[in-house]
């Protein structure tokens, strides 16, 4: 048995104030679907990510819109995460981390066999593969990029939302989700932007601070937009989890 799945040793005084953190067994199908989304939406990160994008200049203040092909997936990451780590706790979160980054690194070790295998000597096969080095072949320098900032970035999120769950209870979720989520994604996409630049074509300073900026803002504020929807899952989840309610029955 793992540590989160202990039973909470804290009583519940006559206030009916917060008694400690509850969580559900690993072992439910709950788990396997959040991590098999989680993994995928990683992987799919990795990929988009190698791609620069830019949606033109603010007018009157010069600031260029600078972002990657990745942005709309990755602060779904962070939902998961944050979902995972409510319902099954820290342990259950750092190994949803490191099995996304293991297979996102196999996935990179394999674009680089992919594009080192000789291609057809036609014109296509030419062009076919130096479209792949094109696109493939920076992705690792992304996978680094996202391995660090996420790694630091997500289990600062994990850290928060254990320890607030530890005081609170079961009391606080939406404090704990927006605490947590506001320092993790800050930490994450400077650590990010500050690797991945390279991949995607950033030349200077300037670029890499409004592509910073920029992701800063857009993680944290799709991160806060989505609290309600992230707290409603989380809600029916807990209901919805037989070992997450025997557990909460009997703290």
């Amino acid at each position: 048995m793992t540590a989160e799945q202990n039973t909470p040793t804290l009583s519940v005084p006559p206030s009916g104030s917060p008694a400690g953190a509850v969580y559900a067994d690993r072992g439910s199908s709950h788990f396997d679907i959040l991590l098999a989304a989680m993994v995928t939406v990683v992987v799919l990160s990795g990929i988009g990510a190698a791609k620069g994008v830019s949606f033109g200049t603010i007018p009157g203040i010069g600031f260029e819109i600078i972002t990657d092909g990745g942005f709309f997936l990755f602060p779904l990451a962070y939902v998961l995460g944050d979902i995972i780590t409510e319902l099954y706790g820290a342990r259950s979160a750092r190994r949803a981390i490191t099995t996304s980054f293991a297979v996102s690194i196999l996935a990179s070790i394999s674009y680089q066999v992919i594009i080192a295998l000789p291609p057809f000597p036609d014109d296509y096969g030419l062009a076919k593969q130096e479209a792949l080095e094109l696109a493939l072949g920076p992705v690792w320098i992304v996978v680094l990029a996202g391995l660090a900032g996420f790694l630091v970035g997500q289990s600062l999120n994990s850290f928060v939302v254990t320890r607030m769950k530890q005081r609170m209870g079961e009391r606080g979720l939406i404090a704990r989700l927006f605490t947590s989520s506001g320092l993790g994604e800050l930490v994450d996409t400077i650590i990010f932007c500050s690797i991945a630049s390279v991949a995607i074509g950033i030349t200077s300073i300037e670029q890499w601070a409004e592509y910073t900026i920029l992701g800063v803002l857009y993680k944290v504020l799709v991160q806060y937009a989505m609290i309600p929807v992230t707290s409603a899952v989380i809600r029916w989840l807990k209901r919805t989890d037989p070992t997450y309610q025997a557990r909460l029955a009997g703290r």
